[in-house]
């Protein structure tokens, strides 16, 4: 089996208000990208997990790792033996080791089939887990994991997606967020007039824990794209184009003026 772990990336991310159990109540669209992790599993007799790529050597515990966690929680007979090529970099906003989670869920699914209650499995392994599942452009509340579906009418654009090489964990991120509830997202189902009306309100605590986002957000506006915006926590910031010769030249331009920082070119899903 063959799954690829699309990366995540939040078109808007409202936060509303920080709730009685520590988390926070958000608004966001979820969006994925036609590129990310890949993942490579057999069935076995025992569950395994082995990793490679740019980033494999981050995941210093597999047993600690999200994919085996998902593996644990999905009742099966046998074992599945993976095999990860970690593309994505970590604490990344990109849903990395989520949208890792969600691949085996399609694994398992395609193998075994999954049991009833799998989306609250999923919550539990991660806020961002049941939206990577399927990896559809949705709209997330709650915590992220309360979905609705939506008709996407920015599907096949060309994305770039940017980050510094600066790990940037989500937990400092949103104790850094002033409390201010700037709204909900707009009152439609249109997801391109979302995403331009839209904010991610967790940009300005990200930039102040990693200078490095403001700098990357500022080189990808001097090609003018459609739209550019951090995703979730960040550091990772991505640029939507109108054409893929847009984002290519963007992404060249970029590379030569900084070769240090991370890329990763793709299109919505």
């Amino acid at each position: 089996m063959h799954e690829t772990a699309y990366a995540k990336i939040n078109l808007a991310l409202h936060v509303r208000k920080r709730r009685d159990d520590g988390y926070h109540e958000l608004e966001t669209v979820f969006a994925f990208v036609d590129a990310g992790d890949e993942l490579v599993a057999t069935l076995a007799q025992a569950d395994s997990l082995h990793t490679t790529g740019e980033f494999g050597s981050a995941l210093t515990d597999p047993f600690d790792n999200i994919v085996m966690q998902a593996l644990g929680a999905l009742p099966r007979p046998g074992g599945i033996a993976i095999t990860l090529e970690k593309n994505l970099p970590v604490a990344a906003g990109l849903g990395g080791g989520s949208a890792d989670a969600g691949a085996v869920f399609r694994m398992v699914r395609e193998a075994h089939g999954l049991p009833d209650d799998w989306r609250e499995r999923a919550a539990r392994l991660g806020a961002d887990v049941p939206a990577c599942v399927d990896s559809d452009t949705c709209i997330g509340t709650g915590t992220g994991t309360e979905l609705v579906p939506l008709e996407s009418d920015l599907t096949g654009m060309p994305v770039l997606l940017v980050n510094p090489r600066v790990p940037l964990p989500t937990g400092p991120v949103f104790k850094g967020w002033d409390t201010v509830d700037r709204g909900p997202l707009p009152d439609t189902r249109e997801v391109s007039r979302i995403a331009r009306e839209g904010r991610n309100d967790l940009e300005a605590p990200a930039i102040a824990l990693c200078p490095e986002i403001a700098d990357v957000l500022g080189e990808l506006r001097k090609d003018a794209p459609w739209l550019a915006r951090m995703s979730g926590s960040g550091a990772t910031c991505f640029a939507l184009y109108e054409t893929a010769e847009v984002r290519d030249n963007a992404a060249q331009r970029i590379h030569s003026a900084h070769p240090e920082w991370w890329q990763m070119k793709g299109r919505l899903r």
